[in-house]
């Protein structure tokens, strides 16, 4: 099984400066690291939350041109990126320390979705300058009793307006994927 996810995610962003000062700050208030390219073939910043022991990391990059995102219109593309937060404090620490005293568009405030999974809790925000969405969330590793009872009950609650699922939804969700061809 594979326990690594994504290796990195680069955006093209307007106002490359501006956007670097956002993530500078942005990154900075999470606890990331931040290395550049030095402009050695290509101009990029990238943000890791775990150097120097390389893992997933976000990178921007100066776009040539376009217009500021619209996540609202979901048109093709990327519709968000996740960050992963320590815990629910964090989120809420963030949300009042950092998006809103910066002015920064949100538009879901700190709440827990049940919906999703047990335990998880979650902002969204915008960046202000080339409209990316990203979202701070948290997953518990060990879902509380009560996390996990919100969990079923908000399931049951989209099954009830779905009679057309055949099974519950924590069920009906799963997927099973082609396996790599054996050779």
């Amino acid at each position: 099984m594979r326990w690594k996810g994504i290796h990195h995610v680069e955006f093209s962003v307007l106002e490359y400066e501006k956007s670097v000062r956002f993530f500078d700050a942005m990154f900075g208030w999470l606890g990331y690291k931040s290395f550049w390219t030095l402009d050695i073939g290509y101009r990029s910043t990238y943000y890791m939350a775990r150097l120097p022991f390389f893992h997933s990391y976000v990178g921007i990059q100066p776009a040539s041109g376009g217009d500021r995102l619209d996540p609202e219109q979901q048109l093709p593309g990327i519709h968000h990126v996740a960050l992963w937060a320590r815990n629910r404090r964090e989120i809420d620490d963030f949300h009042q320390g950092f998006l809103l005293p910066n002015g920064i568009e949100v538009s879901d405030p700190p709440a827990e979705y049940a919906v999703y999974t047990p335990g998880y809790y979650a902002v969204f925000f915008n960046d202000p300058y080339t409209g990316i969405h990203f979202e701070l969330s948290h997953t518990p590793l060990i879902p509380s009793p009560s996390a996990y009872r919100r969990w079923i009950a908000a399931l049951k609650e989209e099954w009830k307006k779905h009679p057309e699922w055949d099974q519950p939804p924590w069920k009906a969700a799963m997927r099973r994927l082609p396996p790599k061809p054996v050779k």
